[in-house]
């Protein structure tokens, strides 16, 4: 998978934006989901990695199974998790990023979860 492929993947996913937020990284791009992150990645960056949120036993058993997957980079190792993009396949690297994004959408209020077609 491209950083362009992942990029369209993630603005795919709906509700999603696309900032810079962070002027000291002004090369890190964080994808949001009603303001609230689901996946960060420098685009330009060989290689390409992407930071995603997961569930804490989960992130536990994917770093286990997968040596491209790894605690969060400067995040909460716990919760995050960063992956190395082309060391996985394109599929399970889109169904990384969805997992993130569903876990981010499962804390909104249920209104903006049905707007999002997320119930």
């Amino acid at each position: 998978m491209t950083a362009r492929a992942l990029r369209a993947f993630c603005l795919g996913l709906a509700g999603t934006t696309e900032e810079r937020p962070f002027p000291r990284n002004p090369d890190l791009v964080a994808f949001k989901v009603e303001g609230k992150i689901f996946a960060f990645c420098v685009p330009e960056q060989e290689p390409l990695t992407v930071s995603l949120k997961c569930d804490p036993e989960e992130a536990v058993r994917l770093r286990e199974a997968h040596a491209a997957i790894v605690p969060g980079w400067h995040l909460n190792k716990r919760h995050w998790n960063t992956v190395t993009v082309g060391a996985l396949p394109p599929r399970m690297v889109r169904e990384l990023i969805e997992d993130s994004y569903d876990l981010v959408v499962a804390g909104l209020p249920r209104a903006t979860r049905l707007r999002l077609d997320r119930p």
